[in-house]
């Protein structure tokens, strides 16, 4: 890549201009196209450096953030420590966007993002790692729903509130046949404990992934039965008339109910 195309891509990724973005991050596409993902590589820092655009600010760069995460992404997996590395920036939207990516990589980071779940002591990297876990759309998820148990029992309120999220998402892209029945059990006992969690926010999201488990068939007919009795108690349609006074929590649970 010729010195001037480096200058331009630069100049144009620094933009907040969405027409000069978008004409920047298709140059890199090209040069991707031209010499490769691992000799594009001194392009992937101007790429990353889009995740910190602040949609709320910026709504009209919503899609080149977007593009900008695909992209990182066919870059391969050699990006994946560059990206563990960055979601040590403390900045919120930029994390967000690499949990994004991570999650978007798939599969192959499944084992570097657990090993480096295990390893970090920041509880903020912790989350953003369960976070992406939680996107990765493979089977293979199997194999972190065990950090996620361990994490909703968290006295920290995100980490807490992310794993019990990741768990519903984990249900959904494990066959039902798959899932071992005890695992199946610790899940729906940890999802329990959350819908008696004084954050309304956790209460949601334990009812909506113990809708999940409902609609990928991971509950018999009994433990159906008792989410329905759940689900009708938050609503305030059993004898006592006494639901959950966040909206959020009976609305989650209104879902859940129709997955029955």
């Amino acid at each position: 890549m010729s010195d001037k195309s480096y200058e331009s891509i630069k100049t144009l990724l620094a933009s907040t201009n969405p027409n000069e973005l978008h004409r920047g991050l298709d140059l890199v596409k090209r040069e991707i196209s031209r010499v490769g993902s691992k000799e594009a590589k001194p392009l992937f820092e101007m790429v990353s450096a889009v995740f910190y655009i602040d949609p709320l600010d910026h709504p009209e760069l919503v899609p080149i953030l977007n593009e900008a995460i695909s992209l990182a992404v066919g870059f391969g997996d050699w990006v994946i420590p560059i990206l563990l590395e960055q979601l040590d920036s403390g900045d919120l939207k930029a994390q967000m966007a690499i949990s994004h990516a991570l999650g978007r990589i798939g599969v192959d980071a499944i084992g570097t993002l657990m090993d480096e779940y295990k390893t970090s002591t920041e509880t903020a990297k912790q989350t953003f790692i369960l976070y992406a876990l939680g996107k990765i759309k493979s089977p293979k998820v199997l194999m972190a729903v065990h950090l996620a148990l361990e994490a909703a029992q968290s006295p920290n309120l995100e980490l807490r509130d992310t794993a019990i999220r990741a768990i519903g998402k984990f249900t959904e892209s494990i066959p039902y046949m798959d899932l071992p029945d005890d695992l199946r059990i610790a899940i729906i006992e940890r999802l329990r404990v959350g819908l008696a969690d004084s954050n309304p926010g956790i209460r949601a999201k334990a009812i909506r992934s113990m809708g999940k488990l409902a609609r990928h068939k991971h509950l018999n007919a009994e433990e159906l039965g008792e989410l329905s009795t759940r689900c009708r108690q938050i609503l305030g349609k059993d004898e006592n008339f006494n639901w959950d006074r966040a909206y959020v929590v009976r609305k989650e649970a209104e879902e859940a109910l129709g997955y029955i």
